[in-house]
């Protein structure tokens, strides 16, 4: 059966075989992205950064006891989970974690008082997926209705959803990670001020899309149904019980 890989052992692994990857923090950055497009061209791989199969396969041939098939977690939702619980600064102080995202992508945002659920989104794919294609306008929810490619919900994905009414142009999106019957467990930023966890209800559901730069791992995710009870009663990282979940102001 094939076992899970972390970013680091990625890391780790480039390293010995003289790819550099940047520190060893389990990041997938931009110098670790880097690494992995030179293994994969030395080895006449898709030269796409994207820790797919074939290139897992090949990055741990040899290794003893090696089953490493699939990663451990999606690149982008491993970044997604680390900024968990960065939060916009009260008054007139801006985050500079926020501000920084936007400055990576070239976009002007004034500050964190701004909807930033659509910036979150676009720093989690842009810095771990450089060849994606994002939407035009992407502080806008909505915009997100144009990236990528649509598919049913699944682990990892794009998920919009409708704010006030479905003819506002208004929304919210983050990215899936389970669901009950009457509602979807959305990690995404701007909820509640910060990253975390919310459930919004499926009747405000949109759109589900995945990046077209990672199509080989859409097979490793899927759909995961969960007790939203027991998700609420762990605890931990601000669950919401709220259905109406990511209603931030206008954008």
């Amino acid at each position: 059966m094939a076992t899970s890989t972390n970013i680091l052992e990625v890391q780790t692994q480039l390293n010995k075989l003289g790819f550099n990857p940047g520190p060893l923090d389990g990041i997938w950055g931009r110098r670790t992205i880097s690494a992995l497009r030179l293994f994969q061209a030395s080895k006449g791989l898709q030269v796409d950064g994207i820790l797919g199969p074939k290139s897992h396969q090949a990055l741990f041939q040899g290794v003893a006891d090696n089953q490493h098939i699939i990663p451990d977690e999606l690149p982008w939702m491993a970044e997604a989970t680390r900024l968990i619980n960065t939060m916009e600064f009260i008054g007139n102080r801006n985050n500079p974690v926020i501000l920084d995202w936007a400055d990576d992508l070239d976009i002007h945002y004034p500050g964190d008082e701004v909807p930033w659920c659509g910036l979150f989104v676009g720093h989690c794919i842009g810095s771990t997926l450089p060849e994606e294609i994002l939407p035009t306008g992407l502080l806008s929810a909505r915009a997100w209705e144009k990236f990528g490619q649509k598919m049913s919900p699944r682990y990892g994905a794009v998920m919009v959803f409708w704010r006030i009414s479905e003819q506002s142009g208004k929304g919210h999106v983050g990215f899936y990670t389970g669901e009950d019957d009457d509602a979807y467990r959305i990690l995404g930023g701007n909820q509640s001020d910060s990253v975390c966890y919310e459930w919004v209800s499926k009747t405000r559901f949109r759109a589900a899309l995945w990046p077209t730069s990672a199509a080989s791992l859409a097979h490793f995710a899927s759909s995961r149904m969960l007790d939203r009870a027991l998700d609420l009663a762990a605890g931990g990282n601000s669950l919401f019980a709220n259905a109406n979940a990511g209603q931030h102001p206008p954008h």
